[in-house]
């Protein structure tokens, strides 16, 4: 069985929601994980810190380094990678996880948002990336993730909230590139999307509240589906945009319904899923025994 024991993986945004359940889920194999985040102190409406992640993922069965790092800030990544190589001795994944939001409109988006969105997002990815890459190298099964969608270039996606797509479509773009230009470092470099909404702090305060999240999936399934990318042969599986439920059916998942929130309900489909992925499995509420 495919296991990450005793890799090291540096995950951004890992102290909640998509980040933590990917760490927890490397934890479980006895990973280390560096926990690359800002909240350091309790936020009044998102759970967790780097910290309460960190006692997470031991408990875990995984060794954690929590660490305070702004992914807009050069120096603060550059030491955040840095300490991560010199506690644990390498680096074996970089899973880009870190991302702003704010779904509006040209008039209501303000500039200060739009900055935000697109540091945090495209060029937060590029610039860990970059950091990684040398010690990526050195790496028997090197991998790069980045939570971003497939690159489907459609106005639907961008109509009612171009600054947040052009930005999260940036992380899409790092990855076409660096599959490419990473090739021969045998690094790989893939991209993992949700095919329906997870019920994260997000989606709970900025999206659709407790109806949104009763429609969506635990993180979870992202957890389980980096797992089975970041555990396959770097040379062999690279360049690829995966949505969670059809890269785990295809991997020999067929429970998917341990990641509802509530079975009762039909699941929402999440923004830029391509009109042509079919899900594997149905989407529609369960029917009670």
């Amino acid at each position: 069985m495919a296991t990450l024991k005793n890799k090291t993986l540096f995950i951004t945004g890992a102290s909640r929601g998509i980040g933590l359940a990917i760490a927890l889920r490397a934890a479980r194999d006895g990973a280390n994980v560096a926990i690359a985040a800002k909240t350091a102190e309790p936020h009044p409406k998102l759970p967790g810190t780097i910290y309460t992640a960190a006692e997470e993922i031991e408990a875990a069965g995984g060794k954690a380094l929590p660490l305070v790092c702004d992914i807009r800030d050069e120096a603060q990544v550059d030491a955040a990678v840095s300490k991560t190589v010199g506690t644990f001795g390498g680096l074996d994944v970089c899973v880009n996880n870190a991302s702003a939001i704010s779904l509006t409109g040209i008039e209501q988006t303000e500039m200060k948002r739009f900055d935000l969105m697109h540091q945090v997002n495209a060029r937060g990815t590029f610039m860990v990336s970059k950091y990684c890459v040398p010690h990526l190298a050195r790496a028997e099964n090197p991998h790069i993730l980045m939570l971003s969608p497939p690159l489907d270039m459609k106005t639907k996606w961008f109509a009612t909230h171009t600054a947040y797509s052009m930005a999260k479509f940036g992380m899409s773009m790092v990855v076409l590139g660096l599959a490419g230009e990473l090739k021969t470092k045998g690094i790989a470099v893939n991209a993992l999307w949700p095919r329906t909404t997870i019920a994260t702090a997000a989606v709970q305060n900025l999206l659709g509240g407790d109806a949104l999240t009763q429609a969506s999936r635990k993180p979870d399934i992202l957890g389980d589906a980096a797992h089975e990318i970041l555990t396959r042969p770097a040379r062999e599986f690279s360049g690829n945009f995966c949505i969670d439920d059809t890269l785990l059916h295809e991997a020999g998942e067929r429970d998917f319904d341990k990641y509802r929130v509530d079975s009762s309900v039909d699941l929402q489909v999440d923004f830029f899923v391509p009109d042509d992925s079919e899900p594997p499995v149905s989407l529609e509420r369960l029917q009670p025994n």
